[in-house]
């Protein structure tokens, strides 16, 4: 591959450091079980068998979960708990977990380092990066996260999203203290461009000129996707093959990243985006939608946290970095859900397909240039190309190296 940087400067002195943050599932996530674990069964118990120092064993990705009797094990761990007393979401009962290499790049490459090829995730750019100059723990960072997590609007408590973003906002000023000043390049993949547009606009104008250059968003679910709305009706294996959509449903209408993600009434306005003998659900019945799937334990927080937050977007102020959007386009996107008799746990819809990503709706994609017309958003459209396989296809990967490598020509000429 070329590498257009390679021709405008030499070595990795002119390079500005560069953050990654990853998307929802997109690096590793660890647990260990203590005395107030109530497992479901006998197997989920002792299941793992081999752990790691201190009882810590892989939560997220472990291919075991494959298999419905671990399948079960896997969401019970993985279950948030929104409790209304201290309004927060929390793990389950006697179920620690933990990111591993925050800074690193190491967490973000695959999901399993024993099954490296099947479960890469950030590898592919990653060594595309080194090729260019950049160094891991050097000039080239990344930033995971517990991805089950979100953030809530202002006066409401946020221990996990609010740590995550002190955590980024301190990686991204060590990078630049570290490199001579310079400020970074934030580049994230999905959710985690949602993360890293909160921090900007939650910190102050003078904070981002100084330490962030240009923000690289890929794929990013700014007004979230319709199909969020099938994963808590229906569940989503998440292409993961031979399991049951239903064993994991649960857990993933838990996570309070997953609310996040719903549709924004703003962008996606009054239209039906899921349709039923009984009623029609539209990006403003949201709490009448998880009423309707049997889920009322999600109405409140997604009326108290949620929905001031994401109605926020086109009101906030622009945070003054250029941003670049690249995103994947002509795609097949669930658009409206069809549920011909009614929700059920053994009904599956018919889904409507429009323009996107194969995940998230090219209104949402777009979000940002057509809310902010006075701020100036680039937008990079790849045809064909899918949510996550921005980050492996080889197109892509010049589109996005191409773009670092601009940033850091421009730097160079301005000296």
């Amino acid at each position: 591959m070329i590498l257009p940087y390679q021709a405008t400067a030499a070595g990795a002195g002119g390079l500005h450091p560069l953050v990654l943050v990853p998307g929802a599932g997109g690096n590793q996530l660890e647990a260990r079980l203590t005395a107030g674990y109530q497992p479901s069964s006998l197997i989920c118990s002792f299941y793992p068998v081999l752990k790691q120092k201190g009882g810590w064993f892989r939560l997220w990705f472990d291919p075991t979960v494959l298999l419905s009797t671990f399948t079960r094990c896997f969401s019970e761990r993985m279950m948030l708990h929104y409790d209304k007393e201290s309004d927060d979401f929390r793990n389950t009962p006697g179920v620690e977990t933990r990111v591993c290499n925050f800074g690193s790049t190491e967490s973000l490459l695959c999901l399993d380092p024993s099954l490296k090829g099947i479960t890469a995730y950030m590898a592919p750019l990653v060594n595309t990066l080194e090729e260019m100059g950049y160094v891991d723990g050097e000039t080239l960072f990344g930033a995971p996260y517990d991805f089950r997590y979100g953030l809530a609007a202002e006066g409401h408590p946020c221990r996990v999203g609010s740590k995550y973003l002190s955590d980024l906002k301190a990686l991204i000023e060590k990078a630049s203290t570290d490199n001579g000043r310079k400020p970074v390049i934030i580049l994230s993949h999905s959710l985690g461009g949602l993360f890293v547009l909160q921090l900007l606009t939650r910190s102050s104008p003078s904070w981002a000129r100084q330490f962030v250059k240009h923000f690289i968003a890929l794929s990013a679910p700014w007004a979230g996707a319709v199909d969020e709305m099938l994963t808590f009706a229906s569940g989503n294996t998440l292409g993961v093959p031979l399991v049951d959509p239903l064993l994991v449903r649960g857990e993933q209408r838990s996570a309070e990243s997953n609310l996040w993600l719903l549709p924004n009434p703003k962008l996606f306005g009054r239209r039906p985006l899921v349709v039923t003998p009984n009623a029609n659900y539209s990006a403003f019945e949201i709490e009448e939608f998880l009423d309707g799937i049997g889920y009322p334990e999600g109405v409140y927080p997604y009326r108290t946290r949620i929905k001031p937050l994401v109605e926020e977007l086109d009101m906030v102020e622009p945070p003054p970095v250029p941003i670049t959007c690249v995103i994947g386009t002509g795609v097949d996107t669930a658009e409206v859900l069809v549920f011909e008799n009614g929700f059920g746990d053994d009904r599956r819809p018919v889904v409507v397909y429009g323009d996107g990503d194969g995940t998230v709706n090219l209104e949402s994609l777009l979000a940002l240039e057509t809310l902010w017309s006075n701020q100036s958003v680039k937008v990079i459209r790849l045809s064909s190309i899918s949510h996550t396989s921005v980050l492996t296809d080889e197109t892509s990967i010049r589109e996005i190296v191409g773009e670092i490598s601009s940033v850091n020509s421009y730097a160079l000429s301005e000296k």
